[in-house]
């Protein structure tokens, strides 16, 4: 026999025991038994003692705005809210309504089959390339202005 025949009745014999189920040994699982979940998760909780609660007496003023605590919501963690998004000047406004308003009027006017007059097509398209424009040269490539002396690694 050539090794070509060896490895064509090795690919017979692959083929077809394709759709055998294999054998499973003792083990159910593939993993030990240490790693298995238990059937209902264990819940742990910490509860001050009594006497802590006792001797600090009626509830802090801090604690004034938060809802109170029940026994299913101790442990989670909930965020602060976040901070309020800056404001932003005229200009910036403007370049951020030509960016989305050019193509949104091309879309609509596409959507509605409205026929659209050369100078309404140059102007969306000149909105949206003339937003994208300001709003890059806007960006600035600097470090922030309240960044200090020290800017960190340079290069």
């Amino acid at each position: 026999m050539t090794p070509q025949s060896d490895e064509d009745e090795v690919w017979r014999q692959i083929v077809a025991s394709f759709n055998d189920t294999a054998e499973r040994d003792s083990a159910d699982q593939p993993w030990p038994d240490s790693e298995n979940l238990p059937v209902e998760p264990v819940r742990r909780v910490v509860k001050p003692p009594e006497s802590a609660e006792a001797e600090d007496g009626p509830e802090d003023d801090g604690d004034e705005g938060r809802a109170p605590a029940s026994d299913d919501d101790e442990g989670h963690f909930q965020p602060p809210p976040p901070p309020p998004l800056p404001k932003l000047d005229l200009p910036t406004k403007l370049a951020w309504v030509a960016l989305f308003g050019g193509p949104a009027y091309l879309l609509v006017a596409a959507m509605a089959g409205w026929r659209m007059e050369g100078w309404a097509l140059f102007t969306a398209v000149a909105a949206f390339i003339g937003g994208f424009v300001a709003l890059v040269v806007r960006m600035g490539d600097g470090p922030p202005n309240d960044s200090g002396w020290d800017d960190g690694a340079v290069l």
